[in-house]
């Protein structure tokens, strides 16, 4: 009768109860949300007033319960362990894991007599409560699973770390591992501690004023190039190579190549599949593209000035004629500024390096209080719901405390250093025993491998018509690798010469200006689809082409 019905509130004890039944008035999506060390949720529920509850009576006062525990619980754990540690790092298959893990926590656990297992559609009595139920094993969406506000596959990749700096420390004769491995874990490892490190700076950022916020974005935004382009450049002057120098160069051409054209024209093809225009502020990436033509003008300003001044020396020339007033074949010609034109470069070309160096932060000073004080409402993000609406997006997102924040900046950027140091360390039997340009492996490998977590975040913006926060993402990376990046080389170089010169080669100079001009022309209108994003990437492709076939750089 209803007289014996009362509410009561149960809360399952690591358990959560999914209904399998869902009206048609309601979105028939399920998500899985609750991690794994997470208590779910009470579930009210009608049960009777005078139903006892659940008793474990002798249950672990009998001798089999613990022959049980040592005969059968532990091959069952060993197998279920495993199940649930190879479909969550599958990631897509994480429901799958949760179930393993209720059933070793919760089901291997209860009595036997206590068990049913059989497909319910409502809940039969009062006395049955949901120990496992799992609604769909396989979810694609399941890649913006987090944990704690972290993605899956930041913590997946944590142990690679680990192991990388294991191997790399522990087997420094390369007894056990090849130097080859230990360079390609130590580069993927980059990867997820580039994600905390922005984790970092968005945390900090979103809870501070404008001043702090642009000092810590400053400081730690490029932390993670810094610390290769640093350690490679020690590392060559330890070997006495200027191969090292030539790579770092690279690395910066190469990310700036790829956050103005692949960047940008990735997230232009994949939101354009899913959305067949997307707009975008063009005031913005007016501002974007000014301080860009600020950044390359200013960085490439000396090794203009020694095309137009520097002397051009080549190793080997010869006249087949034999005629002396006949023309000459040269090979490997350059133009040489250190080493026999002392008087060009340390009385022109070095005081124009660092007047450069000091401009540049000055701009991008000047860039920042444009566009986060004074003028911040042309960078408000608006986006279309779909029905006609705008939408406007500008709250920051807070994933942890400020102390916390701190603490993972710090030791993801020690970490960072440790991998960077082991990457340069072991990349010399790459670059001399490789058939491919030196050239090629900076601009790809070394330059967009820490830029991977940017690149989801700009296509998870795409696909959510937020192509304005895509292209703001490539445009970021490329200005503070020209204003804050190369002037801090400068700065380093000059209080410990590790025979750093700004000075590059044409490749590099033309190819990022002509990236800068197409680019450009691709923001003017305002609006993006898929082709333009597909010319931005053939473009791109097309670069690296380049790099790929050109012969290796003086002194590799």
């Amino acid at each position: 009768t209803s007289s014996l019905i009362r509410r009561c509130c149960i809360k399952f004890p690591n358990c959560e109860v999914i209904p399998e039944e869902v009206d048609d008035s309601q979105s028939t999506e399920v998500k899985e949300t609750t991690p794994l060390l997470r208590s779910p949720p009470p579930v009210t529920i009608d049960v009777p007033a005078s139903a006892p509850p659940s008793q474990k009576s002798h249950y672990w006062c009998h001798i089999g319960t613990y022959v049980w525990l040592v005969l059968g619980y532990v091959p069952l754990a060993i197998v279920h362990c495993l199940a649930c540690i190879l479909s969550w790092i599958m990631v897509f298959t994480i429901p799958v894991a949760k179930m393993n893990a209720r059933i070793l926590s919760i089901v291997l656990l209860l009595p036997p007599e206590e068990i049913q297992i059989r497909p319910v559609k409502k809940l039969p009595g009062c006395e049955t409560r949901v120990l496992l139920c799992c609604y769909r094993a396989f979810n694609w969406y399941y890649y913006k699973y987090t944990v704690d506000g972290i993605n899956v596959f930041a913590v997946n990749l944590l142990p690679l770390v680990i192991f990388t700096l294991v191997i790399g420390y522990v087997d420094r004769d390369n007894s056990l591992i090849r130097s080859e491995v230990k360079f390609a874990t130590a580069v993927s490892s980059i990867i997820p501690l580039s994600y905390y490190i922005g984790m970092g700076i968005a945390s900090i950022s979103a809870q501070s004023n404008f001043a702090v916020g642009a000092v810590v974005n400053a400081t730690f935004g490029s932390i993670t190039e810094m610390t290769f382009y640093i350690t490679a450049l020690l590392q060559g002057l330890r070997a006495g190579s200027k191969c090292y120098g030539e790579i770092v160069k690279a690395a910066l051409t190469g990310t700036l190549l790829g956050c103005i054209l692949f960047v940008p024209g990735l997230c232009m093809v994949i939101g354009g599949f899913k959305h067949r225009e997307q707009r975008f502020n063009s005031r913005s990436a007016g501002v974007s593209s000014a301080l860009l033509f600020i950044s390359v003008g200013g960085v490439f300003a000396p090794t203009l000035f020694s095309k137009a001044y520097g002397s051009l020396m080549c190793e080997d020339c010869n006249n087949p004629s034999g005629n002396n007033s006949g023309p000459f074949y040269c090979t490997d010609c350059h133009y040489d500024l250190s080493e026999n034109n002392h008087s060009l470069y340390l009385s022109h070309i070095q005081p124009l390096v660092y007047t450069v160096s000091v401009l540049l932060p000055a701009a991008y000073l000047i860039g920042l209080v444009f566009t986060l004080k004074t003028h911040s409402h042309i960078y408000d993000i608006h986006v279309s719901d779909g029905h006609g609406h705008v939408v406007s997006q500008h709250n920051p997102v807070v994933h942890w405390s400020r102390w916390r924040a701190l603490v993972v900046l710090i030791v993801a950027t020690l970490l960072t250093a440790a991998c960077a140091d082991l990457t340069t360390e072991h990349i010399k039997p790459i670059i001399s025993h490789s058939s491919v340009s030196q050239y090629f492996i900076g601009v790809t490998v070394l330059a967009m491998v820490p830029e991977i977590p940017e690149i989801m975040n700009g296509i998870q913006f795409a696909l959510q018509n937020n192509i304005s926060l895509s292209l703001e993402v490539g445009n970021c990376i490329a200005v503070q690798v020209c204003m804050l990046q190369i002037p801090l080389l400068i700065l380093f170089n000059a209080v410990y010469d590790v025979g750093f010169v700004l000075i590059f080669s044409d490749l590099h100079l033309w190819a990022s200006i002509f990236s800068v001009i197409l680019a450009n022309y691709i923001f003017m209108d305002g609006k993006s689809d898929y082709f333009q994003g597909t010319a931005l990437t053939v473009v791109y492709f097309i670069l690296l082409a380049l790099y790929f076939f050109a012969p290796s750089p003086l002194g590799c």
